[in-house]
């Protein structure tokens, strides 16, 4: 028996067998968020070390970012969830019907998504309220803002260097918020202060634009052929010159460059154009995509332009996102079709998701704060 215990003592354990910093920092930090988690309960050694702030961002931007749907096929049974499309596909350019991933279902219909950044979701309420919501942790909670306050994107604040967030917001009218005037607001997300009003510049309005995105620390909207530019460091706008093509330009980015994708035609043809030289507003051409359209109707249904997004998926490839009916297609940039998803009610969205388990002060700090419950399903 001696011999027994002295022999499991010099046994590998299964989890040993590969040095620590390459079962941490190569293997664990690229596991997705719920394998992560189940990974911690192999040994306490593993639970420490994944827990660590350092650990939580490597691993965060490890993550893939995965385009958003809305999943409406639910609410008339009381519920809405979000979901993803598997990147990459596993079946890629075999024309595959496939899965959509569930990313967070909500017990609550009428939850409408607004913006994402950096795990962070944040949306609003049937009364017009705004809630920030973590799918990654299921963390859930109110902010302190009245109704009539609309959201045009969120953003990490780098300066402070505290994790900090904020919310770049809009007010139309002080009809709205009687003590407020209209303008532009900025509210620090878990500081406890009412939005700071920055002013009424007098530009359009970038409620009605495709959704903002993050590119080098400032959020961009594009709008009648101008691109709107807010500096999340100086919180300031600024204007930036926006390709030379008909029709609005849904922006996003690809290769680490600011791309626009634009329809060319009402149906047929998209163009990628990329900010060559972003400094100096130099815009290029990069592709065209030429969608199959009589096939795909034939088989799908009737094509509805303005269901289509274009996004980077994974490692530069960028694929094309259509709504067809009751069917959600991705087709490539050779305009070939990579897979299809039968779901009623589905619609693609311009919000990503980088999922994220890091842990965030300010949630605690805020009203109805939840984890793991209703609103969650």
């Amino acid at each position: 028996m001696a011999d027994t215990a002295r022999a499991r003592a010099r046994a590998p354990s299964p989890h040993r067998s590969l040095p620590e910093e390459i079962t941490i920092w190569e293997i664990l930090v690229r596991l997705p968020p719920k394998s992560l988690l189940r990974c911690r309960a192999v040994c306490p050694a593993w639970r420490r070390a994944t827990s660590t702030r350092d650990f939580l961002l490597a691993h965060h931007a490890r993550q893939p970012t995965l385009p958003l749907l809305d999943d409406l096929s639910s609410i008339g049974y009381g519920g809405h969830s979000l979901d993803t499309i598997p990147i990459p596909f596993p079946l890629e350019h075999q024309a595959a019907t496939g899965r959509l991933q569930s990313v967070v279902r909500f017990d609550d219909a009428y939850l409408r998504l607004f913006a994402s950044c950096d795990g962070l979701l944040l949306l609003s309420m049937a009364n017009g309220y705004l809630v920030l919501c973590n799918p990654a942790t299921r963390q859930f909670a109110r902010l302190p803002l009245r109704s009539g306050f609309i959201p045009l994107g969120m953003y990490p604040h780098s300066p402070t260097g505290t994790g900090e967030y904020r919310l770049l917001l809009y007010l139309s009218s002080s009809k709205l918020v009687p003590d407020a005037q209209a303008g532009y607001y900025i509210l620090s997300v878990g500081s406890g202060q009412l939005p700071r009003h920055i002013g009424c510049r007098d530009v359009e309005r970038l409620i009605n634009t495709f959704g903002s995105v993050i590119f080098h620390g400032s959020l961009h909207w594009h709008r009648h052929n101008v691109i709107m530019v807010f500096d999340t460091t100086t919180e300031l706008f600024r204007e930036m010159s926006a390709p030379v093509a008909p029709g609005p330009a849904n922006l996003f980015e690809m290769d680490g460059m600011l791309a626009a994708s634009i329809f060319t035609d009402p149906t047929t043809s998209i163009d990628i154009w990329i900010a060559q030289d972003y400094a100096n507003e130099v815009w290029a051409f990069k592709y065209r995509v030429n969608l199959p359209v009589a096939e795909l109707t034939a088989q799908f249904g009737k094509i509805n332009k303005r269901c289509c997004v274009v996004f980077a998926s994974w490692d530069g490839h960028v694929l094309v996102l259509a709504k067809f009916g009751d069917w959600l297609l991705q087709v490539d940039m050779d305009g070939k079709l990579v897979a299809s998803f039968h779901h009623r009610g589905v619609g693609p969205t311009q919000n990503r998701l980088k999922q994220s388990l890091v842990q965030h002060t300010f949630f605690p700090t805020l009203e109805g704060y939840v984890v793991n419950a209703s609103p969650f399903i």
